[in-house]
């Protein structure tokens, strides 16, 4: 018995022997053989070496806020690396040391440019007023290289795709621009941005290292000393000007019949309908006046609430 299995180890030793000898010894045809092998040589693999060689050092980790600056390196000095995050830290990082060339106000003083006005731009009323205002002024220049401050001929205030006075491919249009500079040194003004419901701030296109100066802009898009909040104004709004105000000396309240106005939309669903709905709690008629209409959109009728008639008798008046 003790033979027999002697005799069944020695034979399946053999027939392993002979399958990796008849295996190693086998050749495939010489195109495909050397088509393999310069594969796996592009791949750092050599037949002659036990384990994969690769000629590339693998990169080291790169942080999430370093991906755009392809020249990061580990080794650089503090004052090299402090100059490349300059570049990446823009957009929502914006401040006047990082993303405003001071050295342009230095030469010439605050001196603002504004764009030439291209053939076929449509721009609306409000803008225009803006424009004229800054060209009227005495910080106007028409030599950019005066410069220290750039203003868009653009019609950047309506920012709302339903709007008649949206402006189409302003992306691409800003982009052209050959003093643009990835919008350093330069101001956006912008009224309004999104649709309803939602209004997002997105302005469709990229801002990147430019001032904003916004309305209702949030708190988490404001970046505080480089951008600027601004009012809400109507295309009636005056230019410069207007008579004089009320209040004289120390006289508190001031000499006036209201003391708080307000009248427009209330949205009835979306983004700003909570602060638009809770107006008519301080409305008295009297010298708060926060008159407010549900008549808005296509659809309002859709939302109508038990108010809607009656606020909407009220604005109307």
């Amino acid at each position: 018995m003790q033979a027999k299995k002697r005799y069944l180890i020695l034979l399946s030793a053999g027939a392993c022997l002979v399958l990796l000898f008849y295996v190693g010894g086998f050749q495939v045809p010489a195109q495909r053989n050397q088509s393999r092998r310069d594969d796996r040589s592009r791949n750092g693999f050599h037949p002659n070496q036990p384990w994969p060689h690769f000629s590339d050092h693998l990169q080291s980790f790169f942080p999430w806020d370093r991906l755009e600056n392809v020249d990061y390196n580990m080794h650089i000095s503090p004052r090299q690396k402090r100059d490349a995050n300059s570049s990446v830290y823009k957009g929502k990082r914006c401040r006047m040391d990082s993303c405003f060339d001071f050295s342009l106000c230095q030469r010439n003083g605050f001196k603002v440019y504004v764009y030439p006005q291209q053939k076929g731009e449509k721009i609306s009323e409000s803008y225009q007023n803006i424009l004229s205002a800054i060209e009227g002024s005495r910080f106007y220049t028409s030599d950019p290289s005066q410069a220290c401050l750039f203003v868009l001929s653009l019609d950047t205030l309506d920012r709302d795709q339903l709007s008649p006075q949206y402006v189409h491919n302003l992306k691409t249009k800003v982009q052209n621009l050959h003093l643009w500079s990835n919008g350093r040194n330069h101001l956006i003004f912008n009224l309004y941005s999104g649709t309803w419901p939602d209004y997002t701030e997105d302005l469709g296109f990229d801002i990147g290292q430019a001032m904003l100066a916004k309305a209702s802009i949030g708190t988490e898009n404001f970046r505080p000393g480089f951008d600027v909040s601004i009012p809400l104004f109507s295309k009636d709004h005056p230019r410069t000007g207007g008579e004089r105000g009320y209040l004289k000396y120390n006289s508190i309240p001031p000499f006036r019949k209201y003391m708080l106005v307000f009248k427009g939309k209330r949205y009835l669903t979306g983004i700003g309908s909570d602060t638009r709905n809770a107006l008519y709690h301080v409305h008295n008629a009297e010298d708060v006046v926060l008159l407010t209409t549900c008549k808005h959109g296509k659809d309002w009728q859709k939302h109508k609430d038990a108010r809607c008639d009656r606020d909407n008798a009220e604005y109307d008046k």
